[in-house]
């Protein structure tokens, strides 16, 4: 089934985020589409919008499973000043979990950097590329994939490690209650965040990295030890074993044993 655009529309009370949308039935990847649509001048807030992607990829190139008419994938275009470019993957997974908190009930948590996870399980993942020019950011691109009315268990891949709010309430939800929720609450979070700490203390207290012994690896590096906490960047502080602190910027976190 098909997207019902018009019912986004009526619940979207954004000033900016989601006011463009483009909606295709079919893609490689949003993040390509809208690296194009950026490229070529896209306004702050564009929304990118696939039925299917043929290519989805999620962080580290990784494979997205993305079958038609059944999830949301979607890359927001926002054009930031350079001091809020690190904010976006604070904001984009907070978003996220909300969204899915107010439009289903669920209670999602996060995993660092920005994985959204019900139960352990990833239900939605962020990718967030961007394009710095000099000391200016000619835009970023916020790609999310949301796992809605997914049946995990016919993907055997990722029947694992995934899950999908029909998975977790045996049911089928509204994928678009779910997308104007995200965007609804991107663009208050997005416009929020350099007021105050409120945003960032929300998303920290989701995290479910915090207080855990684990192993992070970023390229070739790889780091052990308790992930003691995080600081006002979203970087992961770290206390490795030998007593001293290491301070990571991204990685692909896993729990030690």
């Amino acid at each position: 089934m098909w997207l019902n655009l018009a019912v986004v529309e009526e619940r979207l009370t954004t000033r900016f985020v989601g006011r463009r949308l483009l909606y295709l039935t079919s893609t490689g990847s949003t993040m390509d589409a809208a690296r194009i649509e950026a490229e070529a001048g896209a306004p702050d807030g564009t929304v990118v919008l696939a039925e299917e992607q043929t290519k989805g990829r999620g962080r580290f190139e990784r494979v997205w499973v993305s079958p038609a008419g059944q999830n949301l994938y979607l890359t927001l275009i926002m054009r930031p000043p350079l001091d809020r470019l690190r904010s976006l993957s604070i904001v984009a997974p907070l978003a996220v979990a909300l969204a899915v908190e107010e439009s289903t009930g669920l209670t999602p948590r996060i995993k660092w950097p920005n994985d959204v996870l019900v139960d352990g399980r990833k239900l939605s993942g962020i990718l967030v590329e961007s394009e710095i020019a000099v000391e200016s950011v000619k835009y970023a691109l916020i790609g999310a994939g949301i796992n809605v009315n997914l049946d995990v268990e016919q993907s055997p891949e990722i029947a694992q490690i995934a899950t999908s709010v029909k998975r977790e309430l045996g049911r089928e939800s509204s994928r678009e209650e779910l997308l104007s929720a995200f965007l609804n609450r991107f663009e208050q979070l997005y416009e929020e965040i350099p007021k105050s700490d409120a945003v960032f203390e929300q998303w920290r207290s989701r995290l479910d990295t915090l207080g855990r012994d684990v192993r992070v690896t970023f390229r070739d590096q790889v780091y052990e030890g308790l992930a003691e906490d995080i600081d006002r960047e979203g970087n992961l502080i770290l206390a490795q074993p030998d007593g001293s602190r290491r301070v990571i910027e991204a990685g692909e976190v896993s729990l030690r044993g």
